[in-house]
């Protein structure tokens, strides 16, 4: 009885993992959060993409007398690629324009992290818009590499 209990709970937890995609896709950077956070910075001057704030909270938090591990937030987008995807689906602009966190963990390894957009695609129920979902994909892990790969 308790291992067809075992199975019956095992079969549920793999199917829901291959009905939705991961909300966050996170990448392992060779750099310190500053390093990574500079090259991605560099990165979207280079290629043209709009930065719109980039958040330190790390700094944030000792301005108040706090203590934080090194936290960086990028918001940054291209409307030529962002307006359509709103076209598609106009509540998608609550995850726009896009944002790119970049912290350190407890064992001082830093990760690169953003939304997927397959999943902000189906939390907005996004139809017709698949060509500019597959775009914002390619960018957005042509950037994770380039910021974070050696």
């Amino acid at each position: 009885m308790l291992s067809k209990l075992y199975f019956t709970v095992s079969v549920l937890f793999t199917s829901l993992s291959f009905s939705s995609p991961q909300s966050l896709i996170t990448v392992e950077s060779h750099y310190s959060v500053k390093e990574t956070a500079d090259r991605f910075e560099s990165i979207l001057v280079n290629k043209g993409l709009t930065l719109f704030a980039r958040i330190d909270h790390q700094k944030n938090a000792a301005g108040v007398n706090l203590t934080l591990r090194a936290t960086e937030v990028f918001i940054f987008g291209n409307p030529k690629v962002g307006t359509p995807l709103m076209q598609c689906a106009q509540n998608a602009a609550i995850d726009l324009p896009q944002k790119i966190l970049i912290s350190e963990d407890a064992d001082k390894k830093v990760w690169f992290s953003y939304n997927n957009p397959e999943y902000i695609k189906i939390r907005h129920n996004i139809q017709g818009c698949d060509k500019v979902i597959s775009k914002i994909t390619k960018v957005l892990n042509t950037l994770s590499l380039a910021a974070t790969d050696k």
